[in-house]
């Protein structure tokens, strides 16, 4: 069972749905689709109560005037959390919702309580170089790939979203570089970091990010004590494009989360 609501936060109206019970966890989806998690959604809703947003002009969240910056989503994100008077809650996001949740924790850490990040990038050479330039293309390419989704089964079921507008506005974000290297640094919250062994972020980065997060530097010890209260997690046989959905996924979140 569900309840689908809309609040009204930093003057931009942001689509919720709310699932099961327990402590809240917020769910922001990747890029372009709300449903990103498919049935991982249902999964986790059976031992906590996931808020699932729709972030600006994606699903049935309207657009604005604003352009997309993960740091304005992530100020909606914690303006949610806010308005639904959670304290703090956990947050999780994937791709595009990860780099939301990393701003959120960054900019608002005083809403964030436990923070897990899939497919996640901290700077904007986080990616292959392919994958760098085929995002840095994407504005230009937004008519075509905007038209052919109207016409999916994903157009269909959102059929308000004006598609080219979002991968407009999307390429727009997607193609400015950034560093968040120093910011990750001064993360608070106790952070998940979840790749897939052939993800579309380089390994290279994957470690970075999680050293940046104060993990991997000694060996934690017989007994693990010595071991960085943050964990990290690489997912075989699945792909940046697979991972959200991957049944390990609510598995290893739940485990983390669930960890004293």
């Amino acid at each position: 069972m569900s309840t689908a609501n809309v609040a009204n936060v930093n003057g931009q109206p942001v689509f919720y749905s709310v699932h099961g019970t327990g402590k809240p966890l917020i769910l922001l989806h990747g890029g372009i689709s709300p449903d990103s998690f498919g049935s991982n959604l249902a999964e986790l809703a059976k031992r906590r109560q996931v808020i699932a947003v729709h972030l600006q002009a994606h699903g049935r969240t309207p657009d604005s005037d604003r352009p997309l910056r993960s740091e304005t989503l992530g100020d909606d994100v914690a303006a949610l959390i806010g308005h639904l008077n959670l304290g703090k809650a956990d947050v999780m996001g994937y791709s595009l919702g990860a780099s939301v949740a990393l701003q959120t924790a960054i900019r608002h850490p005083d809403v964030v309580d436990r923070l897990v990040l899939v497919a996640a990038r901290m700077a904007h050479d986080g990616s292959y170089p392919e994958v760098v330039a085929a995002l840095n293309q994407l504005e230009s390419k937004a008519a075509m790939l905007g038209g052919s989704v109207k016409a999916s089964p994903l157009g269909q079921a959102y059929p308000d979203v004006d598609w080219i507008n979002l991968f407009s506005k999307v390429g727009d974000l997607t193609k400015r570089p950034f560093d968040w290297s120093a910011d990750v640094a001064t993360i608070q919250a106790r952070t998940l970091l979840v790749f897939a062994d052939a993800d579309s972020i380089r390994p290279e980065h994957m470690v970075e990010f999680w050293k940046a997060l104060g993990g991997g530097q000694r060996d934690a010890g017989i007994d693990g004590s010595l071991r960085s209260a943050n964990q990290f997690a690489i997912v075989p046989n699945t792909n940046h494009y697979t991972l959200a959905v991957e049944p390990m996924l609510p598995v290893i979140v739940e485990r983390f989360l669930a960890t004293e």
